[in-house]
C-alpha cells in the first residue's frame, strides 16, 4: 500500500479516536451531572436504564480504541492492509469501511461460517 493511502488510514483512525475520547468525555460529564436525589421510582428506572445503555456504548467504543491503536501499530511496522490469516492483502475497500479490520473479506466470511456451524 502507497505510503499515501497509510498516511489517509492513520488519520481516519486518530479522527476516530479524537471523537470517542470526546464522546467519553461527554458521558462522564452528563452522569455526574445529573441528580442521585430522584424521588420517583419511574424516572430513576429511566435514569438508570439510559445510563446502562450509555455505559455499554461506551465499553463497545473502549474496546474499538484497542483494535485502532493496533491497526495504527500495524501501519508502524508494515503489516497494515495485510490479512493476518491468508497474508494476502485486505480489499482497499474492505479497509475504507472497516480500517481497523486485520481479516480479507473471503477469511472474515470463512470465520464467520465456521463460527455460525459451531453455534447450531
Amino acid at each position: 500500500m502507497e505510503r499515501e493511502q497509510l498516511e489517509l488510514f492513520r488519520a481516519q483512525l486518530l479522527r476516530k479516536k479524537d471523537e470517542i475520547f470526546n464522546e467519553a468525555g461527554k458521558t462522564m460529564s452528563e452522569m455526574t451531572d445529573q441528580t442521585s436525589n430522584v424521588p420517583d421510582p419511574n424516572d430513576r428506572a429511566t435514569i438508570e436504564s439510559g445510563r446502562s445503555f450509555e455505559l455499554r456504548i461506551r465499553d463497545r467504543e473502549r474496546r474499538l480504541l484497542v483494535k485502532i491503536d493496533e491497526a495504527i501499530a500495524r501501519i508502524e511496522d508494515g503489516s497494515y492492509g495485510v490479512c493476518e490469516d491468508c497474508g494476502e492483502e485486505i480489499g482497499l475497500k474492505r479497509l475504507e469501511a472497516r480500517p481497523v479490520t486485520t481479516f480479507c473479506i473471503d477469511c472474515k466470511t470463512l470465520q464467520e461460517t465456521k463460527e455460525k456451524s459451531k453455534g447450531l
